[in-house]
């Protein structure tokens, strides 16, 4: 009989957090008692899951008592405060904020490429960057087979992956582009940055604030995470993060340079037969990723494989993939589901 656990939602009522809860129905998730922790502007009020009607508790270090699991999706800040609180009460916190991305002492996993790390964990486990996930989905059956030198991306990222609000606008700005009416911004491309632009018939080359070497943060995520999950520190990676007027997916262009030389033949036989991947290459029938089609599914898409034209170990990838869910949400209850099947929890 599988072991029944008792499981916290911090932060439910986001995007993020509330395709944690369609997830973890979805996947049937062995919950024995579920609790749903916000702040005191929100304690008191009531949410649906599974068929019943659930009051939002008030997050406090001891509303964590008794509870296995703690899946956090409520800002950096709550989880700062919060999740070292949560572990000290022996829950295991799964952390979708950056939080604690970057800290050596907290695995940074994605169960198709680093499962082995979970077993590292000290109470706090977190969850990768969207972007960064299904890139290194894509990646790592090539690096295990090929090796991996360089990876040079430019991400086609999706409002949703901004939040409730900035797709609002995006929505927002858009009837009013077609009424003829004056557009405004407020939030992206950051919320805290000193301009903000429309997203509806734009694009954005910036997500995030910029860090003092001219990248922004949201680029150095992908740089910093992905050395961190593969292990591979020496692994050369740089990325251009923009923000384009999709609802939900994200795309991304992918350059990688690998250690043996190989076919792009070869490369599909890799990914046909890799966990959470789906291949869509086919140019004969133009069959290929797209955000549109990716949404509401688990799958990380690959396709538009090609070799390189001046260097034979240099190959070309388009990668998309639900950022709310493979990005967010199902990659945090599958590092639940390998914690419970590796005997973790």
């Amino acid at each position: 009989m599988t072991k029944q656990l008792t499981v916290a939602v911090v932060g439910a009522t986001g995007a993020v957090g509330s395709k944690m809860m369609e997830q973890l129905i979805k996947r049937n998730f062995p919950i024995g008692d579920i609790k749903f922790l916000a702040s005191a502007r929100s304690a008191g009020k009531s949410i649906e899951f599974n068929g019943k009607t659930y009051t939002i508790e008030e997050a406090t270090p001891e509303a964590f008592e008794g509870v296995n699991v703690a899946l956090f999706s409520a800002g950096g800040s709550v989880s700062a405060a919060l999740a070292p609180e949560a572990a000290k009460r022996g829950a295991v916190v799964i952390d979708n904020t950056s939080h604690f991305r970057m800290d050596p002492e907290v695995p940074l996993v994605v169960p198709e490429v680093n499962r082995g790390d979970l077993a590292k964990h000290k109470g706090i486990i977190a969850n990768p960057n969207c972007s960064t996930i299904q890139m290194v989905a894509a990646l790592e059956p090539i690096r295990a087979a090929f090796g991996l030198t360089k990876v040079l991306v430019s991400t086609y990222q999706a409002v949703s992956g901004a939040g409730i609000s900035a797709l609002q606008e995006l929505k927002t700005q858009s009837a009013n582009w077609d009424a003829g009416k004056e557009v405004e911004a407020n939030i992206l491309p950051s919320g805290s940055d000193k301009r903000h632009f429309p997203i509806a018939r734009n694009v954005i080359p910036q997500i995030d604030k910029f860090t003092d070497n001219g990248f922004t943060y949201e680029e150095m995520k992908m740089i910093n995470e992905t050395k961190k999950i593969m292990h591979a520190p020496e692994l050369k990676v740089a990325a251009t993060c923009v923000r384009v007027p999709v609802v939900s997916g994200h795309s991304e262009s992918v350059y990688i340079e690998v250690e043996k030389e190989t076919t792009v033949q070869a490369i599909f036989e890799v990914l046909r037969n890799a966990p959470g991947i789906e291949l869509q290459d086919d140019i004969a029938t133009q069959t290929y990723p797209m955000p549109i089609y990716a949404e509401g599914e688990d799958a990380t898409f690959v396709g538009r494989i090609r070799q390189d034209l001046d260097n034979k170990k240099g190959f070309h990838l388009w990668i998309v993939s639900d950022n709310l869910l493979k990005g967010a949400a199902l990659n945090s209850i599958q590092i639940a589901e390998a914690m419970l099947e590796d005997n973790l929890l």
